[in-house]
């Protein structure tokens, strides 16, 4: 408005520029509140008056026009302000809903997870949303750390909705049941209840004891990246992947666990294929081995958000699949295996059956025997999501 009132007074009225000042309430009703607009607008209008008056319009029609034309603008932009901020308000609260939902579903993960310290990323494939088709939890119990990650077959609220089945079953389960077979047959049952048609869920879950080793149920999921301290890398993978979750044929077919070497001063990274199966421009897969090194930061929290950041940055865009990480550790890199307790000394270690979910225990597990190593590119699972 200002550089018309400049213009139209340094040329006058042979320019004709008068009726831009209607651009003022214009933009003021894209972004400003109806209020403001409308105090653009008065001001405008005055602008209008003072200019035609210098310019002598009045004695014809060209003034009066000019003045309609800021006044209808006005008008236009006060209601287009307020039914703006009223979809603004609906907005904000439908988004306020979807975050209390995500807290009920995908709770936040504690930094430290009985004698493990944990953290989390999920990067949703739809722009602003923070919920999406995979999930992940971690459940402290007197057996161990459980912890589960999956991904659901599809996407949109019947994605999520399945997702929340999975994980309340697993929530539920993981403090009832003694083994981590009898989790994930009861996740199984309420998978096959819920899902229809071609749906499922591929997941992984893991039962971490720091006397008893690591136990791993793969539903046919991408596997879980190892690092060790020295660098590398492994991709345990079991010798026969269990169907993915809704997909069992047989009811008498249980899940089939498989040992993992986790140590202390190691690294358990679980995720979703969204992170492996993210291509760069080239439509290259995200070479995660290679990019393993990221983790490498004391903070977990913060090695994490170092390979969300590189893996945002190989994709050069969003996402076209949910991704999701979960990163483990043990709280003390240092700490050394500690024997399960014998038989002829169950009496006397009562103490050592609860040790799983101690928060100040720091001892590392028995050494098992080491998952098949492999690689994400490795055996073909029975699904993919």
């Amino acid at each position: 408005m200002a550089l018309v009132a400049l213009v139209d007074g340094i040329g006058g009225q042979s320019v004709g520029l008068l009726p831009l000042v209607a651009l003022g309430p214009a933009f003021a009703g894209l972004v400003g509140s109806w209020v403001r607009t409308a105090v653009i607008g008065v001001l405008a209008v005055a602008v209008v008056c003072a200019l035609g008056a210098v310019d002598g319009l009045f004695a014809e029609r060209r003034g009066f026009a000019a003045i309609g034309a800021v006044v209808g603008v006005t008008v236009a932009a006060v209601i287009a302000a307020v039914t703006r901020q009223r979809r603004e308000a609906e907005l904000a609260n439908v988004r306020s809903i979807a975050e209390v939902a995500q807290r009920v579903l995908l709770r936040p993960v504690p930094r430290s997870a009985g004698h493990l310290r944990a953290a989390v990323s999920y990067t949703s494939a739809v722009t602003e949303a923070r919920i999406g088709g995979d999930l992940y939890e971690v459940v402290p119990t007197p057996a161990g750390v459980r912890v589960i990650i999956g991904d659901v077959q599809g996407k949109g609220l019947e994605a999520v909705e399945t997702a929340a089945v999975v994980v309340g079953a697993f929530r539920e389960a993981a403090h009832d049941e003694k083994t981590l077979e009898g989790v994930g047959e009861r996740v199984q049952r309420a998978a096959d209840r819920t899902l229809r048609g071609e749906k499922f869920v591929t997941a992984v879950m893991a039962e971490i004891d720091p006397r008893g080793g690591t136990t791993l149920l793969n539903f046919g999921h991408p596997p879980p990246m190892v690092v060790r301290p020295d660098g590398r890398v492994d991709f345990p993978e079991p010798s026969a992947y269990s169907l993915p979750l809704g997909l069992r044929m047989r009811q008498d077919e249980p899940p089939v666990p498989f040992e993992v070497d986790f140590r202390p001063g190691d690294q358990l990274l679980l995720y979703t294929d969204g992170v492996t199966e993210a291509r760069d421009a080239s439509g290259a897969f995200y070479p995660l081995g290679e990019r393993a090194h990221l983790l490498a930061d004391d903070d977990p929290q913060q090695a994490l958000e170092a390979l969300r950041a590189d893996l945002i940055a190989h994709a050069k865009g969003p996402l076209h699949d949910d991704a999701a990480m979960l990163l483990l550790r043990y709280r003390d890199p240092r700490a050394r295996p500690v024997p399960a307790a014998t038989p002829d000394a169950a009496s006397g270690s009562a103490a050592g059956s609860g040790s799983g979910s101690d928060p100040g225990s720091a001892a590392g597990p028995v050494s098992g025997p080491d998952g098949v190593s492999g690689s994400p590119g490795g055996p073909s699972r029975p699904g993919s999501s």
